[in-house]
């Protein structure tokens, strides 16, 4: 793992390096349109002021450090600003942006990714599970970040992979409150002297989500506040590249040996669930049509209960019901919908197999042109 002065002068990105300087100048000197997604995590702009401690007395490690400070809102907004339009330049045109921040920041942040033309997705509440207290006992506990996940046009055809997302929360839809710890233990890092080797360090388990979620394998991920370097271990991890940038070298240094202990999971490791709504589209007629099932064979229901016979335009017909393989499925089950696809089956050498299979047949087919094709 090495880090670099500056990006490489060459038309090909600076993949899975670290490049060390300002983070405005330096994507604006890498090539445009050339990233699949962004996660910033910027200066949060707490504005503390003076020492925070303990019921104990003892200090509170809070995040106090120079690149966290600011004159004024203002000069706060400028850099959010410039930093957002150096980022949208390098999206590429169906890319996307995760930005996470605090009360303190984020409000300011959506409205400048708003402004800039970035298209809001979702907005997801992290809530963190081993918050930090609330010592003065007057606020409510912090208990939570949020993150902006957004396009980087309206309309933009920007990757979301549902089914994977589903299949993490236990086969149910993924909501937009996430309960996550913060960095604790083992994955805490430190410097030399044992001491946190970044106060603001994300959790890996917050990354893996939002890279399952809106990446692919081989996907370029950019993060421009890159710390400790979370983003890329996670990516590494993933089988994503990455391009960290950060100007402390301190930071550079553990994030670069965090990164060169990673091992990328096994190939097979790395496939998720796919969307359905990604798969390409096949009518039920087009079974017909290539002769899979022919007019008048007899499909059936699942268990046996019902049957119908396909139609020559691809339509089902049974007892006092006609109409596509979903409608009629539903009006035997008087149901609402019905997926005709996984309902009916048809028989071969005694056993029933579902119509589903002709459909992947075909889709296997498009798939394989389309390759021949690029």
């Amino acid at each position: 793992m090495t880090t670099r002065k500056s990006p490489a002068e060459a038309p090909s990105l600076p993949l899975n390096q670290i490049l060390a300087g300002d983070c405005i100048e330096l994507m604006n000197s890498l090539p445009a349109g050339s990233v699949d997604l962004i996660f910033a995590d910027p200066p949060y702009n707490l504005q503390l002021k003076g020492e925070l401690h303990r019921p104990d007395n003892s200090k509170v490690d809070a995040v106090d450090d120079h690149w966290d400070q600011f004159s004024s809102f203002g000069a706060y907004d400028r850099f959010t600003r410039d930093w957002l339009k150096a980022a949208r330049r390098l999206l590429k045109p169906n890319g996307a942006i995760w930005v996470i921040g605090s009360y303190h920041n984020i409000f300011r942040v959506g409205a400048a990714m708003q402004d800039a033309g970035y298209w809001m997705l979702n907005d997801v509440v992290w809530r963190k599970s081993n918050p930090m207290p609330n010592f003065r006992g007057k606020r409510l506990t912090n208990a939570h970040e949020t993150l902006i996940w957004a396009s980087r046009d309206e309309g933009a055809k920007y990757t979301f992979n549902y089914e994977a997302m589903k299949a993490l929360n236990d086969g149910v839809q993924m909501r937009s409150d996430w309960v996550l710890p913060i960095c604790t233990g083992h994955e805490r890092l430190k410097d030399d002297n044992g001491d946190k080797a970044h106060p603001t360090q994300k959790p890996e388990s917050l990354l893996h989500r939002i890279l399952i979620a809106t990446t692919n394998p081989g996907d370029v991920v950019l993060d421009p506040f890159f710390g400790t370097g979370t983003t890329g271990a996670v990516a590494k991890m993933l089988g994503r590249e990455f391009i960290g940038i950060e100007r402390e070298e301190a930071y550079r240094k553990v994030a670069s040996e965090r990164i060169d202990r990673i091992r990328k999971f096994d190939t097979s490791a790395l496939e998720i669930t796919g969307s359905k709504r990604a798969e390409p589209r096949v009518p039920f007629g087009q079974v017909v049509e290539r002769g899979m099932l022919r007019p008048g064979e007899e499909l059936f229901s699942i268990g046996n209960r019902f049957k119908a016979k396909v139609r020559a335009d691809g339509t089902l017909v049974g007892n006092d019901v006609k109409g596509s393989i979903h409608q009629v499925g539903a009006a035997y089950e008087g149901a609402p919908s019905c997926n005709g696809w996984t309902y009916w089956h048809f028989k071969r050498d005694g056993k029933m197999i579902p119509i589903d299979i002709l459909r992947q047949q075909i889709r296997a087919e498009m798939e394989a042109e389309e390759r021949q094709r690029h």
